[in-house]
């Protein structure tokens, strides 16, 4: 067995470890970057809790997911940006047309709503995160032609918001992310989660449900439109 081939039981472990409706539904859940208690998972999931808490012992063993404890309660979140990264992009590799359609109208609202706008982990996703990468695409901000890069005017566009960037981590100041329901990428990276938390801390975003969609505020319409230039239409 070569280096590479030795790679493989690990690899078939990890599409194992994924490959369970049960755990891929906590796993897509826990991407609005926010910790969840075992209880609030397995309702999401519909399944009991002691179901719901086997599952959760796998994917902490298998490093997907961390977690801690509170008194009585145990929250788990995903492990860091590489495991929300892979989750993002077999979601997307899988396609909004894999997914079985809405058996209720709750499910067909939500469903909408999660298209429109939502969190990817700590970046913004949807048709709103392809709105705002787009504008800065459109005004010299952001590069796709050779790789997602910020140019020199978009670091000082996010300076004159007052969108501080984390200059000092090793993650990628922007990074494509390709969008599942838009089968296009949108803006990850530093950037991206300083773009999302900023938007969320300014009001111009807010949080709706108790799914990872987001919907844009009458005040972050006024705001996105002035600083990008990106009608209040696209942002609905």
């Amino acid at each position: 067995m070569t280096a590479k081939d030795a790679q493989a039981p690990g690899l078939a472990a990890l599409a194992t470890l994924i490959a369970d409706e049960t755990r891929a539904a906590c796993l897509l859940a826990l991407l609005d970057g926010r910790a969840w208690t075992a209880g609030e998972l397995a309702r999401h999931a519909g399944v009991a809790p002691s179901t719901l808490s086997e599952h959760l012992g796998k994917l902490v063993a298998g490093g997907l997911l961390t977690e801690e404890r509170q008194g009585r309660h145990r929250y788990v979140r995903l492990a860091d940006a590489r495991v929300a990264q892979l989750v993002e992009d077999l979601a997307a590799q899988a396609g909004p047309g894999t997914a079985r359609p809405p058996r209720t109208l709750r499910e067909s609202s939500a469903g909408s709503a999660m298209a429109r706008g939502r969190t990817c982990y700590d970046h913004l996703a949807g048709r709103l995160g392809i709105a705002l990468t787009d504008a800065l695409t459109a005004r010299g901000l952001l590069r796709q032609d050779t790789g997602f890069a910020l140019t020199d005017a978009g670091v000082g566009w996010f300076g004159s918001v007052g969108i501080g960037l984390d200059r000092a981590t090793r993650r990628p100041l922007a990074r494509a992310c390709l969008d599942w329901t838009e089968r296009r990428p949108h803006l990850a990276g530093v950037a991206g989660a300083a773009l999302c938390r900023h938007t969320l801390d300014a009001g111009w975003c807010v949080r709706i449900g108790s799914e990872r969609a987001v919907k844009v505020t009458p005040e972050g319409e006024h705001a996105l439109s002035d600083l990008l230039g990106i009608p209040a239409g696209a942002l609905r």
